[in-house]
């Protein structure tokens, strides 16, 4: 009955990133997503519903598709996968409850961000708006993080990002980052709670730092143009503070705080 359990869950969490890339593929486009049935991007025929079984359709068509045999982008199951591994991961933590809930929902909120930021370098308000309600909404939830907590780390994220955008567009003398980040930071304050969006602040950055200086290294267009999207990276460090915060935030106030 467990491993029955485990694998519903991950059934769920591929169909909701097989939603997903629906989501990012039509959203920054401004298509209306729920319109009209999913199509080819290159022969913009209407594909079957047996073309669009998450990942099975991929290793059954070897990558093509079925349609015109054009070329299928690997993150299409690389989303469904990835989805489903945090639905799988936050039951096991969390098993049925509120938290499994927040977690698996915000993760794949994530997954959107990072991919379309990624292609794109925006984060539409479309995600991110109603994301801040609904963060503050679940705070006041039995088990939430309280309205308290989830308002003061929504005006943590966004005030905080918002600062080192005005600091940074006075260093650099141009615009150093979008306003889609610093709803993003005000969203993710409104769901962590303060103590977890300053933890994404600081490993967002350094995750930032190093990935980025990977990548100019290797790719002289970067080093001209010096502009890497930062959205991934806040994706990437909510989901180690979602995953390991309370660890570390722990280990910090008792080796690093004064009197502990």
């Amino acid at each position: 009955m467990t491993a029955l359990i485990y694998i519903l869950i991950g059934l769920v969490g591929l169909a909701i990133g097989s939603f997903l890339n629906v989501v990012i593929y039509r959203v920054p486009r401004k298509v209306r997503f729920l319109a009209s049935r999913s199509v080819c991007p290159q022969c913009k025929g209407q594909l079957r519903w047996y073309h669009n079984v998450p990942v099975l359709s991929y290793l059954f068509l070897r990558g093509r598709c079925g349609l015109c045999g054009a070329s299928i982008s690997a993150r299409y199951p690389l989303v469904e996968i990835l989805n489903a591994l945090f639905f799988v991961y936050f039951y096991w933590q969390c098993g049925l409850s509120l938290q499994f809930g927040v977690f698996a929902f915000l993760g794949s909120v994530l997954l959107c961000i990072f991919f379309i930021d990624l292609d794109f370098q925006i984060i539409p308000d479309v995600i991110t708006l109603p994301g801040m309600v609904i963060g503050l909404g679940i705070s006041l939830l039995p088990g939430g993080i309280g309205i308290a907590q989830a308002s003061i780390g929504l005006l943590v994220g966004g005030g905080a990002l918002y600062l080192v955008a005005l600091l940074g567009d006075f260093l650099f003398k141009k615009e150093s980052m979008g306003g889609g980040d610093i709803k993003m930071a005000a969203m993710l304050g409104a769901f962590l709670g303060w103590q977890k969006v300053v933890f994404v602040f600081m490993a967002s950055a350094c995750i930032g730092l190093v990935v980025s200086l990977v990548l100019m290294a290797f790719s002289a267009k970067l080093r001209q143009e010096r502009v890497v999207p930062f959205g991934p990276f806040l994706a990437a460090a909510a989901m180690v503070a979602i995953i390991y915060g309370d660890q570390i935030i722990g280990f910090y106030i008792a080796n690093f705080l004064p009197g502990n």
